[in-house]
């Protein structure tokens, strides 16, 4: 089956293509891209006029919830989140039930998108047992298994000396840990970031200096062992320092940033809404200054949602016993097209690589591109479409999102996965 995409502004940062051609797509590959291309007998035609074609959207960080959380979300309902969203692949978290630190878990994640995926899924391991922090996983056999990175995300590898050793056994495999760095010892029982807010409205917080600490550890164990550490979720000005000096001494560092740390500040906490309430927290205007700069210059490699749903009943109530965390995947291109790019503050094409091309090189993932021979998975955007975010109409199970009631302009029109249109 083949498919032409004609007229639209096609932005690929992998080949430095930014102007108005076609794409051809056959056979599950971009055929061809350039000026006035004929489409095949039996082509499908899509008319992109006015839109922008880009490589397919990739988040490097979802928690996808199954196996054993699927009230909260699954393979099948994610994936076709995401594909609402505009991504065309995700990378899903190892803190499921059963964790996925041994082969099985990823057999089982890799079998359930094969069936019930809309887009493509990339499973990560833990690094440690039942992420305990105590003994490594079976690293070895989770990336024979198909892991594309090693993360206890969510829980902080606070043991030095086994992080140091997990990052000297990846090598051989040439894929990244993910880092969450949380210094626990600084911040026990946090609801919020520790500041003035913190203290004017009576929450208890956690300070900037909880993730820089680690953040300071991790770029130097990276140092020491010559692994690739990826910083997951960036939130504090300190932290993007530390990634950019350690960038600029030669060391192996990525690091990602979410939608709602490059939108949000710790005022949003005013409200008591559960949904403002993530890990790390919402920081200060200056730390997200800061996230914005680093995200336009390249400091930060690629943004990622940290989609984590929770059902109903966990963000109910008192908001220092909510659980942590927001649904992402259906609002973070609208957000970043509006708050973002729309003002000026980052280049439609920076972004654009932000969301393809650099995620793809981060993970060694096929795509990021629109190079004739790879996937043809395409993001088609939509610049000037209005949509105010309505929680009800989530393809996620999930409806904890602290934007609910946006009005926003600009966001996915298209997405293409394999050739094969699986939004709208």
């Amino acid at each position: 089956m083949s498919l032409l995409i004609t007229g639209g502004r096609v932005i690929d940062p992998a080949n430095g293509v930014d102007a108005v051609q076609d794409l051809l797509i056959a056979d599950g590959k971009i055929e061809k891209a350039g000026k006035g291309l004929a489409a095949p007998p039996g082509a499908e035609v899509v008319d992109a006029t006015g839109k922008v074609v880009c490589p397919g959207f990739i988040d490097v960080h979802v928690h996808l919830r199954e196996p054993g959380y699927e009230y909260k979300e699954t393979v099948r309902t994610g994936t076709r989140a995401a594909a609402a969203g505009g991504y065309t692949a995700v990378a899903c978290m190892a803190n499921t039930n059963p964790v996925n630190d041994n082969g099985a878990v990823t057999d089982y994640i890799l079998a359930k998108a094969k069936v019930e995926g809309a887009v493509r899924v990339y499973p990560i391991g833990a690094v440690t047992r039942n992420l305990k922090g105590e003994e490594l996983a079976e690293l070895a056999e989770l990336a024979e298994a198909g892991c594309v990175a090693f993360s206890d995300d969510g829980k902080c590898v606070l043991n030095a000396g086994l992080y140091r050793r997990a990052m000297e056994y990846t090598l051989p495999f040439g894929v990244p840990i993910i880092s969450h760095a949380e210094d626990t010892s600084l911040c026990h029982g946090w609801a919020m970031n520790e500041g003035v807010v913190s203290t004017e409205i009576g929450l208890p917080g956690a300070p900037a200096a909880a993730e820089d600490v680690m953040v300071a550890r991790d770029v130097l164990l990276a140092e020491l062992t010559g692994a690739h550490v990826h910083i997951a979720h960036l939130s504090t000005a300190g932290a993007v320092r530390l990634v950019r000096d350690g960038k600029a001494r030669g060391v192996r560092v990525t690091a990602e940033v979410t939608p709602h740390h490059l939108v949000l500040t710790e005022e949003a906490v005013r409200t008591y809404d559960p949904n403002t309430k993530m890990a790390p927290p919402l920081r200060t205007k200056r730390d997200t200054e800061a996230l914005v700069e680093a995200l336009a210059d390249g400091t930060i490699d690629c943004v990622a949602t940290d989609h984590a749903p929770h059902a109903l009943a966990e963000k109910e109530g008192e908001f220092d016993r909510a659980a942590f965390g927001v649904v992402g995947l259906e609002t973070a291109v609208a957000l970043l097209l509006d708050r973002l790019v729309r003002p000026g503050l980052v280049p439609l094409p920076t972004l654009v690589s932000r969301l393809s091309r650099d995620p793809a090189r981060l993970l060694d993932l096929p795509g990021g591109s629109l190079t004739p021979g790879g996937p043809a998975d395409v993001t088609i955007l939509d610049l000037e479409q209005t949509l105010t975010v309505d929680a009800a109409r989530f393809q996620s199970k999930s409806r904890n999102t602290p934007f609910g009631g946006w009005m926003l302009t600009g966001g996915p029109w298209l997405t293409i996965v394999g050739g094969k249109v699986v939004r709208p």
